[in-house]
């Protein structure tokens, strides 16, 4: 066992420590406050209501719980446990040329992972789910989800891995810059396909019927300068009964989406108020300040890899005595995650300041009360817990508390 063996089991170990008493705490927290609705919500969700999202809250930190221990398992068997080493052999002595070879050995790697993990979907879908009255999808649109996934996959995942490993091939020591450069590239590129090429694929987007609606929102995507062609109803009532709005895509291919879950629950105030909300974010560049850190951040990760792929000890701590390019690339993706947990309450707090900022922007540019009831709607029909524990939602979550954001919104109304 090298010195690197011993670190990433450290931190193993401490990661999972952590996110286990961060869980236990968040459990016991909302189980000792099931039984009393918050003094601002008394008049709008019921307690029977407030139970709900208490047991929901603890089912869905539970299965999270196990589903971490899970993955840490078959974190150890893949690493040091031998399981890529074996992986890598299988395919090694199938296929002579590298480049073909370490592309199969990253996308059969990725296959068998998501296989291993999915039971967790499906119980999440079809058990937790529906047990809290969430779940609207069947077993075939499930099965129907997954094809579509594994094919989008394979259509962008393969030739990325392809020419990330051509770069680090044939590129050099800065081989990195440029593999991040590509990085950069796609995602950008994803993000602004998102709305006419990939999401269609998963769901129906009809335009927005409601006349007075209609008006409302272009009126006030107008006022905020928010030029947009389309504004959209999705039918996320296929697959689940939870509500939300967003906008996607770049430049002269955004969108305005409502789920029809959402429409059906709020009036034209309250929708207005979402909308301004989405908006806000728009207007004080959020996407961009979310898009130049996440930058930093690769880079980062680019860089860190590029000096580690040099490294005899970090293969071999990890349980892969023959290094290789594609090696690097599989070990990194896997145990990176496992150091970035400690920075996930930095870029939480980071959300939840945009989150206020929005907040405040939909106060100004729309009625903050009606924010407030469409807000209150929401957290009572998704079963959101109106009492996570503090140091739980610090770490985790990127929405303040139901109760702070709510203070925050009465503080602006008129």
């Amino acid at each position: 066992m090298n010195a690197f063996t011993t670190l990433f089991l450290t931190v193993l170990a401490a990661s999972v420590a952590l996110q286990f008493w961060l869980g236990s705490r968040q459990m016991d927290f909302v189980r000792a406050h099931r039984d009393g609705v918050p003094e601002a919500f008394r008049n709008d969700v019921s307690l029977k209501d407030h139970r709900k999202a208490a047991d929901y809250a603890v089912a869905k930190t539970r299965l999270n719980l196990v589903a971490l221990v899970v993955h840490a398992a078959l974190l150890l068997g893949w690493t040091i446990g031998g399981g890529l080493e074996l992986l890598d052999g299988l395919w090694r002595a199938t296929l002579a040329a590298p480049l073909a070879r370490g592309v199969t050995v990253v996308m059969s790697a990725g296959l068998i992972m998501a296989l291993l993990e999915m039971p967790f979907s499906i119980y999440g879908t079809f058990r937790l789910e529906e047990r809290f009255g969430f779940n609207r999808t069947t077993p075939w649109l499930f099965v129907s989800d997954l094809a579509k996934s594994g094919l989008l996959l394979v259509g962008i995942g393969a030739p990325l891995v392809w020419v990330i490993l051509r770069i680090m091939e044939a590129s050099g020591a800065f081989w990195w810059l440029y593999a991040w450069l590509v990085w950069m590239g796609v995602s950008l590129a994803q993000t602004w396909a998102y709305p006419r090429l990939i999401a269609p694929l998963f769901n129906r987007f009809t335009p927005l019927d409601d006349p007075s609606l209609e008006a409302r929102v272009r009126r006030l995507a107008k006022a905020c300068g928010f030029a947009v062609k389309d504004i959209f109803v999705m039918d996320g009532s296929r697959r689940t009964a939870h509500g939300n709005a967003y906008l996607t895509g770049l430049g002269a291919n955004k969108r305005i989406v409502f789920f029809d879950t959402l429409i059906g629950s709020l009036e034209g105030p309250e929708v207005e108020a979402v909308l301004a909300h989405e908006l806000g974010h728009f207007k004080r560049w959020h996407v961009q300040k979310f898009l130049a850190t996440s930058a930093l951040i690769t880079l980062a990760g680019w860089a860190l890899l590029g000096w580690l792929a040099g490294q005899g000890w970090f293969y071999a701590g990890l349980g892969v005595t023959l290094p290789s390019n594609h090696a690097a690339l599989i070990l990194f993706v896997m145990v990176a995650p496992v150091f970035a947990v400690f920075l996930r309450p930095v870029l939480s707090a980071l959300s939840r300041r945009f989150e206020y900022q929005a907040d405040a922007f939909a106060a100004e540019k729309s009625d903050a009360g009606a924010l407030i009831t469409a807000l209150v709607k929401l957290y009572r029909d998704n079963a959101s817990t109106l009492t996570p524990d503090p140091v739980y939602s610090a770490f985790y979550h990127s929405h303040p508390p139901p109760p702070l954001r709510v203070r925050h919104l009465e503080g602006r109304a008129t």
